[in-house]
């Protein structure tokens, strides 16, 4: 569904929204979209991953939308996005239950980010649920630390976080007063002002926090390599529960894993993505 820019559009799905161009192929099965990537999703030397992510799954949803939710997303960041009119071009690879299509996000001409999802109708699916994983235990977000009353420098570089609300707890702030925990781990709640959380939503949730590097004493942008999102279930309305963290810091790079809870108390999300150590 390609959306129409109103008043009352959410600040997310206006700047997400996509405009279908003539497509190469007359059976759907490729389609191509211009968007305009919007400066004020950056931080630091481009646009913010998971922004781009909920690009990519826009169009796909708009390619397939008899499948409109994200199963999974494996997404390698080809080069830096910046503010600019940009290009999405999908091709369905299989239809079904679980119908997988391939994306692609480009500008001038040249490859951003490329990605192959698998999408499905979450709806339908088994609300069976057996997990080990036990929810992060948080403070209320009113006596957590909002990531707009951040450092100056960090508001300067990261000009998204004016986009969300995001609380993080105190332990996890430490970093913005020079004493980083030095555990790797980052948590907090999450919310857009304007929307309720959605499974497109989810992609960009899994890249909103500052990198788990901050809390290593490596602040600085972290440009993101490899992103694959698992999601898992439609979330509940309210504030998600982020909790993001780290195990391995190697050769210039670092994975980092992250959990995203409704606010029901159920996993909705799970991202990995390997991205490259600040310098």
């Amino acid at each position: 569904m390609i959306q129409t820019e109103t008043s009352s559009t959410p600040e997310l799905d206006r700047d997400l929204a996509l405009v279908p161009l003539e497509g190469p192929a007359d059976d759907g099965a490729v389609r191509r979209f211009s968007g305009h990537l919007p400066g004020s999703w950056s931080v630091g030397g481009g646009i913010n991953g998971g922004f781009l992510l909920a690009m990519l799954g826009t169009a796909v949803r708009d390619t397939v939308p008899d499948r409109p939710h994200p199963v999974a997303v494996a997404a390698t960041y080809v080069g830096a996005s910046t503010e600019g009119p940009a290009e999405v071009t999908t091709r369905v690879v299989r239809r079904g239950t679980l119908t997988t299509v391939a994306a692609e996000l480009s500008q001038d001409g040249a490859a951003r980010i490329t990605a192959l999802a698998t999408f499905a109708d979450l709806a339908s699916l088994t609300d069976e649920v057996g997990t080990t994983a036990v929810p992060p235990v948080l403070p209320p977000p009113e006596e957590c630390v909002a990531t707009s009353d951040g450092p100056p420098e960090f508001l300067r570089t990261a000009p998204l976080v004016e986009r969300f609300e995001m609380r993080l707890t105190p332990r996890s702030v430490g970093w913005a007063l020079g004493e980083p925990s030095g555990t790797g781990a980052l948590e907090g709640w999450f919310r857009l002002p304007d929307r309720e959380p959605d499974p497109l939503m989810l992609l960009l949730a899994c890249d909103a926090m500052p990198p788990v590097t901050f809390d290593l004493g490596r602040p600085g942008w972290a440009p993101t390599v490899q992103l694959t999102t698992h999601v898992r279930a439609v979330p509940a309305p309210g504030w998600l529960r982020l909790r993001q963290s780290t195990t391995n810091l190697a050769g210039g790079f670092f994975e980092e894993d992250c959990e995203i809870w409704d606010s029901a108390g159920r996993l909705v999300a799970q991202s990995r993505q390997l991205a490259r150590v600040p310098r």
